[in-house]
């Protein structure tokens, strides 16, 4: 059974009606029902086309969204999957391995949250461990050292916070992704299709060219967490959503992505296929655009592509305000 979102269940409730009416035959013409019809698409046009940024956040964690391994499946002529860091374990919420696409070799990493409880526990919900990064560093080396380009699939609610994560240095294997991503001498594709949260999204997350879903999300922090902090409530969340600025549209503005790679209406898990063949041709086309650049313009141009996010106001002091303000105390 399809998961209903908040937003969809008054199309649900005209589909159901509008299905028992065509059961009915001979009660209506055919002119009545492609009038019903004709307002189902219009209602439906109504409802997705304005979508707060609480619901775009629903549609991003729907749990039939497709996810990193039916990406690997649908996109790849071939993959190979490989395991392991090489130090500790195998990390679950990580899959990697090399794969090719239109008869073009690359190598592919991504957070996978599993579909159901089990493969949601098993894939920790896509929260990676240590071992994790770690993991994904392991690959993205081998892919450099057979000239490769990467390609990262971010879909984390964060990295894993427990205490074990912390006792085996999640804070510095993160770090350390940053550092060795931004100078990996081989092009780097990411595309967010799903929740980009935090450092665990980051991890990573360092690449030349950076496409976006568009009813993702990519935040420091989740809009939860955000409320938690700011109003000392979770349930303000919805707030959190609109000030954090996290939809494609804002990220686009702000020139934190390149892209934002188009949905069907009212989400991805609406129409997987067109989704898979959208991200698809962002991958292929992001590549074309790197594949002639010298290693040397790729490093420099990746490093002032996140060098440049953010922004700060610089504010002239006023002297004359100031020194009254002295002197009246």
């Amino acid at each position: 059974m399809t998961t209903l979102l908040s937003h969809e269940k008054q199309i649900f409730e005209y589909e159901k009606t509008l299905s028992q009416i065509k059961e009915q035959e001979g009660l209506w013409s055919k002119d009545e029902v492609e009038k019903l019809e004709k307002k189902l698409e219009d209602l439906k046009e109504e409802v997705y086309s304005n979508l707060k940024p609480s619901q775009r956040v629903a549609i991003s964690r729907h749990p039939e969204r497709p996810h990193t391994l039916d990406y690997f499946e649908k996109i790849c002529e071939e993959f190979e999957e490989i395991h392991g860091d090489r130090l500790f374990a195998d990390d679950h919420a990580i899959v990697m391995g090399f794969g090719k696409i239109a008869g073009k070799s690359f190598f592919l990493i991504g957070q996978e949250k599993g579909k159901d409880t089990d493969s949601r526990i098993y894939r920790n919900f896509g929260m990676p461990h240590p071992e994790g990064y770690r993991k994904a560093l392991r690959g993205m080396n081998l892919a450099a050292k057979f000239g490769l380009p990467i390609i990262t699939f971010l879909d984390t609610p964060g990295a894993y916070p427990g205490l074990t994560a912390e006792e085996r240095g999640q804070g510095v294997a993160i770090a350390k992704n940053l550092w060795e991503m931004a100078q990996m001498p081989t092009p780097i594709i990411v595309v967010l299709i799903g929740e980009g949260c935090s450092g665990g999204a980051l991890g990573i997350g360092i690449g030349d060219k950076i496409g976006m879903l568009q009813h993702s999300y990519y935040s420091v922090i989740s809009p939860e967490g955000c409320a938690s902090i700011l109003w000392k409530d979770s349930q303000k969340s919805s707030l959190a959503c609109e000030t954090l600025k996290m939809q494609a549209e804002d990220l686009l503005k702000m020139e934190v992505i390149d892209t934002i790679i188009s949905e069907p209406l009212g989400g991805a898990h609406h129409d997987p296929e067109m989704v898979y063949q959208n991200v698809k041709n962002f991958i292929l086309q992001s590549y074309q655009e790197l594949k002639g650049t010298p290693i040397t313009d790729l490093l420099e141009n990746r490093y002032q592509k996140f060098r440049k996010i953010g922004a700060y106001i610089t504010i002239e002091r006023n002297e004359t305000s100031t020194e009254s303000s002295d002197t009246e105390q």
